[in-house]
């Protein structure tokens, strides 16, 4: 598996950081549509292979090793006029670079391999150290999240050292690297930095709970989110407090990190679950949904030698990923999917490999075995191992992170192998967070830090807090059955919460408004009649860059005061029209390209209709190309479509009308590929293809829509093969049927006033879809909803917004709100279904800034 995920990045990425497994192509920073905060961490540093180095020792493979330090030393370049994550850039290529050069000694210690090796990977650890470095040049002692590599963070040429927040993890996960780079090289500068920056998160943790925020002001050192949790934005930072102990000896770091765990066992675990509190008031729930990024909490309680927990939380996460495949990027504490995504992330793995050492229970291995074949099952492509878009349908993400090459194959390498299978001992090194061999005797280096430990004498210690070593397991497990025992009861919880939902019924429920003139679910955008109608209202169209417009309504413009207020009705009308519809949110499909050379393994997330047939009973077919292509007039090839899956362009008519044209020639289903080029469903919302306005029971065959990335994956497919065969399904096949429950998409909701000013985004002058909305709403008076069949996001905006001070204000304010479930969200108020969603929002872009 590692060689088939090593050398299709060589073959296809390399010198690029990452590999694209659908695409087989590498991506590089600048020239693929930005994914956001995501892409900080690609620096033009050939990352994949630099995190890869100690794993192909691992794994045996000294002579690959050799000549990747070879391709590394001669081809990798750091002063790159990039701005990259501080955090990112650290775990992943200092660390890897270190790890490189632990493996490289300890080789020609051996002397049979690198004997020609003289510090070349360490020398470089220290350039990108001094490169890291100006990012801690803030009062507090917290680095900016990110830096130039050629700038720094200062002047307007470096395009960063603006931003006033981190989270903790990115600023507390720092020590291992930098400690390691200045015992190796003597200069004391990058431990000490990356001290401070460690006691400055120390001393503003929250004195009561002895809990830390998430998110931090690194000028001020104001907790900017107060949540706090194992997870996303935390995590690192508990995990490096015990390592710094492990692998430095001080005693401060095991203080610090006991006093943390006491308090994370006293308020956030909830065996098996850990749920996120508030620093300030930690018996209050911050939410009710757990993030993937805190997998990694049961291997840290085994270092730490808190093995029953260990064994209840690993089997939670275990049951979870038994009835997803994998774990969601984000589930609910009755463990439905709450963010679908899994970018292949390593942190069950890793705490199956520490709970198999600490028990040497064969329960593990088979644990092991379920991540493997559902690796090779499900993320196998032909050029790699593709991150799942959607673990409820099987979908395909274009990306394949270092970090699976880093951490995935170490830890599944290390769960099976005998001690005969291991080049070294591993005993004699301290995994980083990124997975790298950081080696022990570090602690012996002659450097040592000049801040003296808060410690003075042994007395000053609570030792009811803390053990300073590790217990048995063997003691502590005298009956072989007893970690059976903590099982069997969590794994019932998780079968018991998940009930197969009943059948899909689309239904409706309007309460009508008063309309004189033109009702909102008559509307077509193409009808130039209506279009006549809404100008004598107020309302004008703006067409948008996504090809959709926006319906905006100035009062003054209308033809009277009547005519003004007949347009106000009909925004509110739709917008009524959208909300309804957003409730009954069909979940997204799947194409599943079956034919040779991809035997099922490539999975395209589609866009389902709100016509044609239900995909229950998947459809197979060969795809063909439909002339005309956009499908708006009858069929002149309808030989060729005759038996097949027609090929469609949107634009220029309604997608009912592309269906029945298809449909009359023959065809047996239809996809329908998006015409704005560089549209993904990496980075789009789900999308919903609605009807003409008229029955649409007259279309019988199964209707999807791809975005253009994914379209051009099949297109490209076709034109290489030419006969390519796929499978039109709710939800990929070749997998278990596992109950699980639909997640839909958030809606937001704020109550309309009575402004002059109105808007409503439509799709373009067709009007062919609903596509929800998944952007941040200002708390001024608005609406994203989508009406029925023709309309897609209905915005209402009101003169009377409210400045930004005062969104912040109301932003802070909401964490002292108590979180409820999606599945309640018919008796939420306006007011609390908007910061619920906010937080879920902010959380999702904190993960980002993090790991994602």
């Amino acid at each position: 598996m590692f060689d088939h995920a090593y050398q299709n990045y060589m073959d296809h990425a390399y010198p690029a950081d990452e590999l694209m497994p659908l695409t087989c192509r590498g991506r590089v920073r600048g020239l693929e549509p930005s994914r956001g905060d995501v892409d900080d961490a690609l620096g033009k540093f050939s990352l994949t292979l630099i995190d890869t180095l100690d794993t192909l020792v691992l794994l045996n493979k000294t002579t690959e090793f050799e000549a990747a330090v070879r391709r590394v030393l001669s081809d990798v370049r750091l002063d790159n006029d990039i701005v990259v994550s501080v955090f990112e850039t650290n775990i992943r290529v200092l660390g890897g670079l270190l790890g490189g050069h632990s493996m490289a000694v300890m080789l020609k210690e051996g002397r049979q391999h690198m004997q020609w090796y003289q510090d070349e990977l360490l020398n470089m650890a220290k350039d990108l150290g001094l490169r890291l470095l100006p990012a801690f040049n803030t009062s507090s002692g917290l680095p900016y999240p990110r830096v130039n590599l050629k700038h720094g963070v200062r002047g307007p040429e470096t395009r960063t050292g603006t931003e006033t927040d981190t989270c903790t993890a990115c600023a507390g996960t720092m020590i291992l690297e930098f400690a390691a780079l200045s015992r190796f090289t003597g200069d004391p500068v990058f431990e000490e930095h990356a001290r401070r920056a460690l006691d400055f998160l120390w001393e503003k943790r929250q004195r009561n709970s002895n809990l830390v925020g998430t998110t931090i002001n690194i000028h001020s050192g104001e907790w900017v989110r107060r949540d706090s949790g194992v997870g996303a934005g935390i995590d690192s930072y508990y995990e490096y407090l015990l390592k710094a102990y492990v692998l430095l000896g001080d005693d401060e770091f095991l203080q610090r990190f006991n006093t943390h765990y006491a308090s994370i066992m006293k308020y956030i675990s909830q065996p098996p679950l850990l749920l996120d509190v508030h620093i300030h008031k930690p018996l209050l729930p911050a939410r009710t949904w757990m993030d993937s990024l805190l997998a990694f909490f049961p291997g840290l309680q085994v270092l730490k030698g808190d093995i029953r927990p260990a064994i209840e939380t690993h089997e939670m996460l275990y049951q979870v990923t038994k009835k997803h495949n994998f774990l969601p990027e984000a589930f609910t504490t009755d463990f439905r999917v709450h963010w679908a995504q899994h970018p292949l992330r390593p942190e069950f793995a890793e705490s199956t490999y520490f709970l198999y050492k600490a028990t040497g229970d064969p329960y593990y291995l088979e644990a092991g075995r379920t991540i493997l074949d559902n690796l090779n099952r499900f993320a196998r492509v032909p050029c790699g191992f593709a991150a799942m878009k959607d673990v409820r349908t099987g979908s395909h993400e274009d990306r394949m992170d270092s970090f699976f090459l880093a951490e995935m194959f170490k830890y599944l390498f290390l769960l099976f192998a005998e001690t005969d299978d291991l080049p070294f001992d591993v005993e004699d090194y301290v995994f980083t967070t990124e997975a790298h061999l950081l080696p022990l005797s570090l602690s012996t280096s002659p450097y040592s830090s000049p801040i003296a430990s808060n410690r003075t004498t042994d007395e000053e210690l609570d030792d009811s807090n803390f053990d300073w070593t590790c217990p048995n397991t063997r003691l502590l497990f005298p009956d072989p059955a007893f970690p059976r025992n903590l099982r069997e009861p969590i794994r019932g919880v998780v079968d018991k919460s998940c009930p197969r939902p009943a059948p899909y019924r689309y239904v409706f429920c309007v309460k009508p408004f008063k309309m004189t003139i033109l009702p909102a679910q008559d509307f077509m955008a193409n009808n130039p009649e209506h279009l006549e109608l809404l100008r004598r209202m107020g309302v004008s169209l703006i067409h948008l860059k996504d090809g959709r417009v926006q319906l905006v309504q100035h009062a003054t413009q209308a033809v009277s005061a009547v005519a003004a207020e007949d347009g106000v009705r009909f925004m509110q009308e739709m917008m009524e029209l959208s909300s309804q519809q957003q409730k009954e949110q069909l979940p997204p499909r799947a194409i599943q390209i079956v034919s040779h050379p991809f035997f099922g393994r490539v999975v395209l997330t589609a866009g389902p209709a709100q016509f044609g047939t239900d995909l229950s009973k998947s459809v197979r077919g060969f795809v063909t190309v439909a002339e005309p292509y956009r499908g708006c007039s009858e069929i002149t090839n309808a030989e060729y479509v005759q038996g097949h899956i027609a090929l469609l362009q949107r634009g220029q008519c309604m997608f009912a009308e592309k269906a029945r044209h298809i449909q009359k020639a023959g065809a047996i289903g239809g996809i329908v590929i998006d015409d704005n080029e560089g549209s993904s469903s990496d980075t789009a919302p789900l999308f919903q293809m609605a009807g003409d306005g008229r029955s649409t029971d007259d279309i019988t065959l199964p209707l999807l829509f791809l975005f253009h990335k994914e379209g051009n994956i099949l297109l490209e497919a076709l034109k290489e093969y030419r006969e390519v065969e796929v499978l039109l399904s709710d939800k990929a096949r070749d997998r278990e049927e596992d109950c699980q429950t639909e997640a839909t998409t958030p809606t937001s909701f704020e109550p309309v006033s009575q402004s002059q000013i109105s808007t409503v985004e439509l799709d373009e002058s067709a009007a062919e879809e609903v596509s929800p909305a998944q952007e941040e709403i200002s708390p001024a008076t608005t609406a994203e909803e989508a009406p029925q069949e023709e309309v897609s996001p209905v915005e209402q905006q009101a003169d009377s917004a409210q400045p930004k001070e005062e969104r912040d204000e109301k932003r802070d304010s909401e964490e002292t709100k108590e979180p409820r479930d999606d599945t309640d969200s018919n008796s939420q108020s306006v007011d609390e279904m908007l910061a619920d969603w906010r937080e879920d929002l902010e959380a999702f872009r904190q993960m980002e800034k993090d790991e994602l």
